[in-house]
């Protein structure tokens, strides 16, 4: 099986990323991912991609497979994961095509399979610090220094979708302090936690969520107009920071398992 380094989810209008590839079809405890993965190299470091919609984008949030997306990624590999994702601002000064490099998330899903850790040994993965800050600290240099408007730290709540959040929930989520909103980082950055590989969250702001005083309902469409306006940015973004990315650090994501069984 083909090896990789560092590997990229792909969200809504985010598909592709590299053009040399080997694709890799992968089978996980869990069934099989949401695509092939594709293989290749950026700057001398070997990096796998995966949409997590699918190619055509054929699977809304709750229907993704993450538990197999995340387990894919390990079988070829990787240690070192980055989440691109279209979110919406529940703040209004944060601008459209903003990047905001998550720190915290809050999950209002339910139903998912969010775990691998089904049965003996009791396993309690923490969740304090969910995102990896090595990575984090990487992204957040690398966009200043690409002069790429960007946000170092934020919460996003993850809801179930397909739907987007009523007026009245929208409001009460940019109350509580939360930042963004989106359908898709819950559970994949725990699932990743969970097999004690890094992870880093970029939320990108698509649109202004509808309890954000003065702005209109969102739809489907905005979305991905602005997310395909984004993807240039965001694939110099990640091209600049991959060949950065070093080996995985003995640190809070490599880490997470000690202390974490019971028994």
């Amino acid at each position: 099986m083909a090896d990789a380094e560092i590997g990229i989810f792909g969200g809504s209008g985010f598909y592709s990323l590299l053009d040399d590839i080997e694709e890799v079809e992968v089978e996980t405890p869990y069934g099989r991912p949401s695509a092939p993965i594709a293989i290749g190299e950026i700057g001398g470091k070997r990096v796998a991609f995966l949409p997590r919609h699918g190619r055509e984008h054929e699977l809304p949030p709750a229907q993704i497979n993450y538990r197999a997306n995340v387990w894919a990624m390990r079988e070829v590999g990787v240690r070192r994961l980055i989440g691109p994702c279209a979110s919406g601002a529940l703040r209004a000064d944060l601008r459209l095509g903003e990047f905001v490099v998550c720190d915290q998330f809050v999950d209002r899903t339910w139903g998912r399979s969010d775990t691998f850790h089904e049965g003996a040994p009791v396993t309690h993965v923490s969740a304090a610090d969910p995102y990896c800050p090595d990575l984090r600290l990487l992204l957040v240099e690398t966009a200043h220094d690409l002069d790429i408007p960007v946000r170092d730290g934020g919460t996003v709540v993850v809801i179930q979708g397909p739907r987007f959040s009523t007026r009245a929930e929208s409001r009460w989520f940019g109350q509580m302090g939360w930042d963004m909103v989106n359908m898709t980082a819950y559970p994949e950055g725990h699932l990743a936690r969970e097999l004690e590989l890094c992870y880093a969250n970029i939320s990108m702001v698509t649109d202004h969520d509808v309890g954000v005083e003065g702005t209109e309902a969102v739809s489907a469409e905005q979305v991905v107009e602005t997310f395909g306006d984004n993807n240039e940015r965001l694939r110099e973004l990640l091209f600049a920071v991959i060949p950065r990315i070093g080996p995985q650090p003995d640190d809070v994501c490599s880490t997470a398992l000690r202390g974490a069984r019971f028994g």
